[in-house]
């Protein structure tokens, strides 16, 4: 405890480390602020039916990235959603299409460029979702809500086009607000906002546990207790998985320019374990949504009703095996043997025992697909934790935290925020936060 407190006292030494993080703090209050604001025209009090319908499932998902606002239908209620899905397409186009792979290879200004066409993409996605998010409060709320439709005279049409141009208006700020914190703040501003988001509601799932458990016949505190020695091992699992690395050494050929030597060491390239971070578990459960469509026949409804059951074996065995194809698709699209042998190659380095080139690229891939399936499948099982923990009697919203995107986007941007704050204090020849080794952050989302 001694050693705790006396790492914080050394945070707020450092003049520059402290200001970032009021500076952080500040913003993510002013993001929480509007989460709650509602959109202009809609009864804040008539939002049961829509909070409802924002528990399970991809909507669920959606509204735990935006801290309860797509359930409040808040200004921010699409959050950075738009910002994530634009950066994925612009991620993806870098691999497959010539012109955006030569931009990322362009440095500094080839970034510029892909920031600027993710931010007009941004825009285009939210003229997409903003009608549709409008639809779903249509259909979710009663009429009487709509105080801009009854009292004012609007239309439907101009009240959902005002709106739209509300919640864009809304998502690009957040995604401003993100991009301030990565600026001038402490860590990964776009993902820090999405990790308050998920914070903000383990209180309260927390409180709903407690109450369950405190009910009659329902195991008391103990039972509580146990839970929650599970939940620490299962984040201490999902450490392990974002932390998790397979060196591969490099030896430098040595040169000697002038008086000085270059090169001749040793070093290693870090392939990751869980290279495609949360991505596959996002895109797993887009596509178990598709199953819902069967239900609109009777032929198909009993089929609709098995695979849209999040509870049981099928569902979660289908999940499970679409997280593992979705690792290997989203590691081989983002990670490139090919680009690393080359950069070895033309650096002077080479892998010992192996020869440049195609041998290279050969071992570096084997190597990559050895790591990535003990990875897939810890990851599988990761995603479907809470499943199992909701079996065992945990209610839904703590059930969320056993695993999944949540935790694991918990895990990620807490020990990404916490090695930037270390390398402060080791530049101010501090202790860094753990007396034995360093932390060392995450590859991305």
């Amino acid at each position: 405890m001694k050693k705790f407190i006396e790492t914080i006292k050394n945070i707020f030494k450092i003049e520059e480390l402290r200001k970032r993080l009021v500076y952080t703090f500040l913003l993510i209050l002013v993001y929480r602020f509007g989460c709650f604001v509602v959109l202009p025209g809609i009864d804040a009090s008539m939002l049961a039916g829509l909070r409802e319908t924002t528990k399970d499932g991809l909507i669920g998902l959606l509204d735990m990235f935006s801290g309860g606002a797509f359930g409040n239908a808040s200004i921010f209620a699409l959050g950075v959603m738009p910002y994530i899905s634009a950066s994925i397409v612009i991620q993806l186009l870098g691999v497959f299409v010539p012109y955006f792979r030569k931009l990322q290879m362009e440095g500094e200004s080839g970034r510029k460029k892909m920031n600027q066409m993710t931010r007009w993409l941004t825009i285009f996605v939210i003229c997409i979702q903003g009608p549709a998010y409008m639809a779903s409060v249509h259909a979710q709320i009663p009429a009487a809500a709509f105080v801009a439709v009854n009292q004012l005279g609007w239309s439907n049409f101009m009240f959902n086009l005002v709106s739209t141009i509300v919640l864009m208006a809304g998502s690009m700020f957040v995604m401003w607000l993100g991009e301030r914190i990565t600026d001038r703040g402490i860590g990964n501003g776009i993902s820090l906002i999405i990790m308050i988001g998920i914070v903000a509601r383990l209180p309260y799932a927390l409180i709903a546990e407690f109450q369950e458990k405190l009910a009659a016949n329902n195991g008391g505190p103990i039972l509580l207790i146990v839970e929650l020695v599970v939940w620490l091992f299962v984040v201490m699992a999902a450490v392990a998985l974002v932390q998790a690395v397979r060196r591969v050494p490099v030896q430098y050929a040595k040169r000697v320019i002038g008086n000085r030597q270059y090169g001749g060491v040793r070093q290693y390239i870090p392939l990751k374990i869980n290279a495609a971070g949360v991505m596959p578990i996002i895109f797993a459960q887009a596509l178990m949504l598709f199953p819902l469509i069967f239900s609109r026949w009777d032929a198909t409804r009993g089929l609709a009703a098995v695979m849209g059951n999040y509870k049981g074996i099928p569902y979660n065995a289908l999940f499970f095996v679409l997280i593992v194809v979705f690792t290997f698709f989203y590691t081989a699209v983002t990670v490139n043997p090919t680009m690393m042998a080359e950069s070895m190659k033309r650096d002077g380095g080479f892998i010992p025992g192996v020869k440049p080139g195609k041998k290279t690229v050969e071992y570096l891939d084997t190597i990559m697909s050895r790591v990535t399936l003990p990875g897939s499948f810890f990851l599988g099982f990761i995603a479907i934790l809470p499943a199992i923990a909701m079996v065992f009697g945990i209610t839904n919203a703590f059930a969320s935290f056993f695993g999944g995107t949540s935790l694991l986007i918990l895990v990620g941007v807490v020990l990404d925020t916490l090695q930037q704050v270390e390398s402060y204090l080791l530049m101010r020849h501090y202790d860094g936060l753990m007396k034995t080794g360093r932390l060392s952050g995450r590859s991305g989302m």
